[in-house]
């Protein structure tokens, strides 16, 4: 099947809105080393191991960045929705990526070349604060998650990865629906527990009317309780 054509001026403006008070030389100067990529659902965006070459960018789409864990079971470390900027820790600590990512849904990813990306961010400070403010944020839900995947009990992980999925990607027009449909085993190595413990949890909760499954289609009945849940662990 043919990829749809990009329209590259469009993609880049979206991760131009990223970037708080960009400079029109900078501007061009990230227009001229910025490329645009298509990944079809479950394909890798990059690799446990590889050296980034870009600040990479998810335009259109959903991925997720996972580690591979003990016996080839994997740990999703984090959920990515556009616009928004994936692998750059790796990028600006000079490291190779300790995660991959991989498209949950058909994406369009931007790149802008890693010389290009560090040039700009050493002459525009303002640009740099935002940068790290981002880190900054993230590396605090990291360490709320750890607490969560290592304290909370099996019930209380899988309420809270899906109170995360709905704040995240938020609800479809019934206002019940998470938008987004993972699998049973994505779900489980989101929450840090075995596939079947996160299919029985599932029914469990389904069963004391907290939620309605349809596939891998999820839906809130019961938010209060579900935040309950997920609040005693």
């Amino acid at each position: 099947m043919a990829y749809p054509s990009i329209d590259i001026q469009s993609a880049f403006e979206g991760v131009c809105s990223l970037f708080k008070n960009l400079k029109p030389r900078e501007k061009e100067l990230m227009f001229r080393s910025f490329t645009c990529i298509q990944y079809r659902k479950g394909e890798i965006i990059y690799r446990n191991g590889e050296v980034p070459v870009g600040l990479v960018c998810l335009i259109k789409g959903k991925a997720k960045i996972f580690q591979e864990g003990v016996g080839g079971r994997d740990q999703i470390v984090r959920m990515a929705k556009p616009i928004g900027f994936i692998g750059y820790r790796a990028l600006l600590a000079d490291e190779n990526h300790i995660a991959s990512a991989e498209a949950l849904e058909d994406c369009v990813v931007g790149e802008i070349e890693r010389s290009c990306i560090i040039k700009i961010l050493q002459s525009n400070a303002l640009l740099t604060y935002h940068i790290l403010k981002s880190i900054a944020t993230e590396l605090g839900f990291s360490n709320s998650r750890t607490v969560t995947l290592t304290q909370k009990h099996i019930r209380g992980r899988l309420a809270e990865s899906l109170i995360f999925l709905r704040e995240t990607y938020g609800l479809e027009d019934d206002n019940h629906t998470i938008k987004v449909y993972l699998s049973r085993e994505d779900l489980a190595n989101l929450s840090n527990m075995t596939t079947s413990n996160a299919i029985r949890t599932l029914s469990a909760f389904a069963s004391e009317g907290v939620l309605e499954l349809d596939g891998r289609r999820i839906k809130i009945m019961d938010a209060f309780k579900l935040e309950r849940i997920s609040d005693l662990g």
